[in-house]
């Protein structure tokens, strides 16, 4: 997150760390991401590392409140680092371990503390379109990540949307987002409005796709799944054309592989890459399918915010332009992936990155 959390105590932050057997002389905030607060503590040596609170009460693909979601993101944070055990340290930024062995720790009931090594190394940024040999090299990754036998603590993905009903009750009651609660509710609810029948229209379709997909699996469950990251997007990646390193690792879970290659490459040659290296042809439904997911989840996100007390800040600023972006795509109507007798193509074969690109960056 952007903004400096005011509810987070940095000298119990500073104490937890000790976990690690980490002795921070200096703890500065750093403004990236969303979602997640950030520090960099450096001990009086200078020997830095990367400091990740998590907000619980916020993590709904880790579970419905925040007891459920210490339990997901626990298994999150460990599945990584087991990850890192197998793959090394040249493909990943995994939570490091407490002496204990664990990889999260309690801050509040709200907030869980992890660290990982500091990497010196440009990050990518979500939205930004990678060069085509730096995309070819994140393709090249997740076919790495993809051939690991998933470990035993994995999560496993559901495809059904934590916010469905956050969505659903906002477009059956536009009103229920009160002009009171902040800057951006009232321009919300003039957005919903405005573009009810597809955003309708769009919830529909991913309700029943949804069940076509729950049925394929019952149906057959030895397709495909892997290890997925969950939003490899250049924000996600350290080095991004160099080492190529995976970070953020709280979406991590058992899933389709297409989760994670529709978000990474919008190019037919990276797709035909990533079968030569797997023997997996990307099914042209289940990249679209997630593509649809992932615009719906943003509209989710934002409304959370907005449907609560709320102020005109970065982060603020931030989910507005999500949920601009997101609702943006939906209304348009199209999908940037198609099938033809060759197998999967992209509609937009450049673009490497979702629709709503300017907004949140999970």
């Amino acid at each position: 997150m952007k903004d400096r959390p005011t509810d987070i105590d940095e000298a119990v932050l500073a104490a937890a760390l000790g976990a690690w057997g980490v002795e921070p002389a200096m703890l500065t905030h750093a403004p990236v991401g969303y979602g997640d607060h950030h520090w960099v503590a450096a001990d009086a040596e200078g020997r830095r590392t990367f400091v990740t609170v998590a907000d619980l009460a916020h993590k709904p693909h880790c579970g419905r409140d925040a007891a459920e979601a210490w339990t997901g993101l626990s298994r999150a944070m460990s599945t990584a680092a087991t990850l890192a055990s197998a793959l090394g340290d040249g493909a990943l930024v995994a939570p490091q371990r407490t002496d204990g062995g664990e990889t999260l720790l309690r801050l509040t009931d709200r907030y869980a503390v992890s660290l990982f090594r500091y990497v010196d190394a440009p990050t990518g940024h979500f939205g930004q379109v990678l060069d085509p040999g730096a995309r070819r090299m994140l393709v090249e990754r997740l076919a790495q990540l993809h051939a690991v036998r998933p470990p035993l603590a994995a999560p496993v993905h559901d495809p059904a949307l934590p916010g469905r009903e956050v969505i659903a009750a906002a477009l059956a009651d536009q009103q229920s987002l009160r002009a009171d609660a902040g800057p951006y509710a009232r321009r919300c609810q003039t957005l919903l409005t405005a573009n009810y029948h597809a955003l309708k229209a769009a919830l529909d379709r991913f309700d029943s796709d949804t069940a076509r997909i729950a049925s394929g699996a019952s149906a057959s469950p030895a397709a495909a799944t892997v290890v997925t990251h969950g939003e490899p997007h250049p924000g996600n990646v350290l080095d991004p054309g160099g080492r190529t390193l995976l970070v953020d690792w709280d979406t991590v879970a058992v899933a389709p592989p297409e989760r994670d290659l529709w978000l990474a490459t919008g190019a037919p040659e990276d797709l035909s890459r990533y079968t030569e290296l797997t023997g997996h042809r990307p099914d042209p439904r289940l990249l679209a399918y997630y593509d649809l997911r992932w615009a719906l989840d943003d509209i989710a996100a934002a409304l959370d915010v907005f449907g609560a007390q709320h102020p005109d800040t970065a982060d603020t600023r931030q989910a507005w332009d999500g949920l601009v972006g997101a609702v943006a795509a939906l209304a348009d109507g199209r999908s940037r992936w198609d099938a033809g007798p060759e197998g999967v193509r992209s509609t937009t074969a450049e673009a490497a990155a979702p629709t709503s690109a300017d907004g949140f960056p999970r």
